[in-house]
């Protein structure tokens, strides 16, 4: 349900004001106005003397037809390009290249980097982005809700593309949601696929549902622009291009609102490896035991790679979450995969399954994990491992 002001109908009382438990309507030419705060309690309803809010049933269809265009923000920290902004731009990129096939039109692709340097800008350039609006002041130094989505808002409105992308990280996740109620738009998140439908209308946006035990398709036909955040490292990465010449657009950052202000940053000091950015992971499940992972951190170690594990092996308390990979824990996308003791429930393949090469191994022969493996092992893993690490010893 929506809630709406008739505006012919308001007198300016104000009377709905004090009655919103979320503050979420304001007077403007004194005429209420219903903001993205809304949450369609309908306690404005009883309270409105001429009756000028209306409940109504769906949203009215914003479908632009002059919206045209697929829009990246490019999250950088500290300067540097978050990995996951050049993942977009590869994903973008072959969005268009459908729309384009299918449509029989062009498709440009945009980037919005908001604080960072100019080199950062040239950056998305050579990584595929057509133009790139770019925003620099102290409230975007270092992120703020509330100026990201402000300013992301801003650059829709000025080049109303008809998709937008955004990583489903921490920073992605906290205020793409501001945004979509801004707009007024549907947002889908932790995308693991995007690809447009046989017309290239419409932006089919598969997700991981109930508790990942299906992959759901969604759509948002009659709003836009279509909103979806990324998972990190489903995408592939589009190759850089030296020289690759676009776009670069001022993007005015006066007038923002910001009632937060960040006082210090903190950077974590860990001595984990990150299991995201290394190239090669060995890992772990129910199959492998408590005892199994010295001779998998002896192999990842010979291997110059990180110790993954699947959930299982988490909850039993074999090996930190840190080192979790799947839904609930991370994605990774290495150029090698070793499986070892792992089934392969979708849970866990939607965190791994875009990996170079994964190698499986699994005395199960029926195992879902040898239908994404590139090589499959049949065969104990507390046989098979050894043997990898004695060949691994002989070689070096």
């Amino acid at each position: 349900m929506f809630i709406k002001v008739n505006p012919e109908k308001c007198v300016g009382c104000e009377a709905c004001l004090s009655a919103c438990p979320y503050d979420a309507i304001t007077m403007e030419g004194g005429v209420a106005v219903i903001g993205e705060l809304c949450q369609a309690c309908r306690a404005c309803l009883t309270v409105c003397p001429e009756g000028a809010i209306v409940e109504s049933g769906k949203a009215e269809a914003t479908v632009d037809a002059g919206a045209s265009g697929i829009m990246v923000f490019a999250e950088q920290r500290h300067g540097c390009l978050a990995g996951v902004a050049i993942e977009l731009l590869g994903a973008a990129r072959k969005i268009a290249g459908q729309i384009a096939s299918r449509r029989g039109a062009t498709c440009s692709v945009s980037a919005v980097l908001l604080g960072g340097g100019r080199d950062a800008a040239d950056e998305l350039i050579c990584f595929g982005a057509d133009r790139v609006y770019h925003a620099t002041g102290p409230e975007l130094d270092a992120f703020h809700d509330e100026a990201c989505a402000e300013m992301l808002a801003r650059a829709i409105d000025a080049a109303k593309p008809e998709i937008v992308l955004a990583g489903a990280t921490a920073i992605g996740r906290s205020f793409l949601p501001r945004v979509a109620a801004r707009l007024r738009t549907g947002l889908t998140a932790d995308c693991t696929s995007l690809e447009m439908d046989e017309n290239g209308v419409n932006l089919l946006q598969v997700r991981p549902a109930w508790g990942g035990n299906i992959m759901a398709s969604i759509l948002t036909p009659s709003r836009r622009p279509q909103m979806a955040t990324v998972r990190p490292k489903v995408m592939k990465p589009i190759e850089r291009v030296e020289g690759r010449q676009g776009e670069i657009i001022n993007l005015p950052s006066d007038g923002l609102v910001v009632r937060a202000k960040v006082v210090e940053f903190i950077k974590e000091v860990t001595m984990n490896v990150n299991i995201a950015e290394s190239d090669v992971i060995v890992a772990g499940g129910r199959g492998v035991g408590q005892k199994g992972f010295e001779m998998l951190f002896e192999l990842a170690g010979l291997l110059g790679g990180a110790v993954g594990a699947s959930r299982a092996a988490v909850d039993e308390g074999w090996i930190s979450y840190g080192h979790q990979v799947g839904q609930t824990g991370k994605t990774v996308c290495p150029k090698l995969y070793i499986a070892c003791g792992i089934s392969g429930a979708v849970q866990h393949l939607v965190g791994m399954q875009s990996s170079d090469v994964i190698v499986a191994i699994n005395k199960n022969p029926d195992a879902p994990i040898f239908n994404v493996a590139t090589y499959g092992i049949v065969g104990d893993v507390a046989e098979v491992v050894p043997m990898l690490i004695r060949k691994l010893k002989e070689s070096a």
